[in-house]
């Protein structure tokens, strides 16, 4: 439905490129997207983010909404991603061979623990499959010989986060979106936003996505650091995300596209976007090579570390009112939920009343 309502988006990362994304389908013709950096090297928490899309993964330390939210996500991606590759003419690795659980010997505990969280919470039973020796070496034949008993989760998936990202940007200036980089939002209000800069912008609507750029204005919004790293290796070959039980640490290893795994683990409570540090790369690097001792020789391309945003509860915030929405607090399900997030959010711009705007956003994602 065409509309000539003005939408001014704070927040240049994945939420701020999918809303403007699907505001410009559906037909809004000024959407004007702000992000404080660059949009072609952003900072946001997105871009360094694994793209895995694994709800049954996150719901043995999560709560049901984080799974629904999930769930609804990963039935919409591969029509979007599709839908991206058309109007980008740029390729998207989009993985949905399922994902592996693994544990050594003396951690197999683990595995069965989480296998009954899942199962009590209400994971489809289809959905979960224990593996021994002769199905790991099916499924991932590169892993190491003494890891002899996993749980493969049928469902999930991973996507490449930089190349969703780029696609939506190429996408967003073919269809003619104003995109303003290096313009840092101050403040978001009802119909308004207010740069660092001094100037002003008014719209019909405001959509604030800033992530962790919008603490001074929610309360219990902090920053959650995490670290990973790229490597190449040109003799260990993954299929499918494979995950690693610890004790201290489960360890993610993504396959991309060049003979290079993204790997991960660290998940520190501070704002801190230093550089990765020693002993995380040490913990990294022997978990992965863990997997496979050939993997001792891989190359490290890169290391990351950002913020991820998340509110006090670690639930994702949906907040409505007339001429102002802010969606935040995606914590680690950046990738994972943001869909059904954003046609939650539209949802809300759909209402034109206080009635509808609360129904649009009440319930366990909505905080006061």
């Amino acid at each position: 439905m065409k509309s000539d309502r003005r939408i001014l988006i704070a927040g240049g990362g994945l939420l701020g490129r999918l809303l403007a994304w699907r505001l410009s389908a559906g037909g809004h013709a000024e959407v004007t997207l702000l992000e404080k950096g660059s949009l072609d090297q952003p900072v946001a928490a997105a871009w360094t983010a694994a793209g895995m899309l694994a709800p049954l993964s996150e719901l043995a330390d999560c709560d049901a909404g984080i799974y629904e939210l999930g769930l609804d996500s990963l039935a919409i991606w591969p029509d979007w991603i599709s839908e991206l590759e058309r109007d980008s003419g740029q390729t998207i690795d989009f993985n949905q061979r399922g994902s592996l659980l693994v544990a050594h010997p003396q951690d197999y505990h683990l595995l069965r623990q989480f296998e009954s969280k899942v199962r009590f919470k209400g994971a489809d039973n289809r959905a979960v499959k224990r593996v021994d020796r002769g199905g790991i070496q099916a499924l991932e034949p590169d892993l190491a010989q003494n890891i002899n008993s996993g749980l493969f989760l049928t469902e999930e998936a991973a996507l490449h986060s930089r190349q969703v990202l780029n696609a939506l940007l190429k996408v967003l200036r073919n269809r003619g979106v104003t995109c303003l980089e290096h313009r840092e939002v101050e403040r978001c209000l009802p119909g308004r936003v207010c740069l660092s800069a001094g100037e002003t912008l008014e719209a019909d609507w405001v959509i604030d996505t800033r992530g962790t750029g919008a603490s001074r204005e929610l309360s219990g919004l902090r920053g959650v650091r995490g670290e990973v790293m790229l490597v190449e290796s040109a003799e260990v070959r993954f299929q499918r995300p494979v995950r690693l039980m610890h004790p201290r640490y489960q360890l993610y290893v993504v396959p991309r596209p060049g003979n290079q795994l993204l790997i991960g683990a660290t998940e520190i409570e501070s704002e801190d976007y230093s550089p990765v540090s020693l002993r995380s790369s040490l913990e990294l690097s022997s978990a992965l090579y863990a997997l496979n001792p050939s993997l001792g020789e891989a190359r490290i391309l890169e290391s990351h570390s950002n913020c991820r945003p998340a509110m006090a509860d670690n639930q994702p915030l949906l907040q409505a009112e007339s001429g102002l929405l802010r969606i935040n607090g995606l914590y680690r399900h950046g990738f994972l939920i943001a869909p059904a997030m954003v046609n939650r959010a539209l949802a809300a711009l759909a209402g034109t009343d206080s009635a509808v705007l609360a129904k649009a956003t009440q319930g366990e994602i909505h905080h006061a």
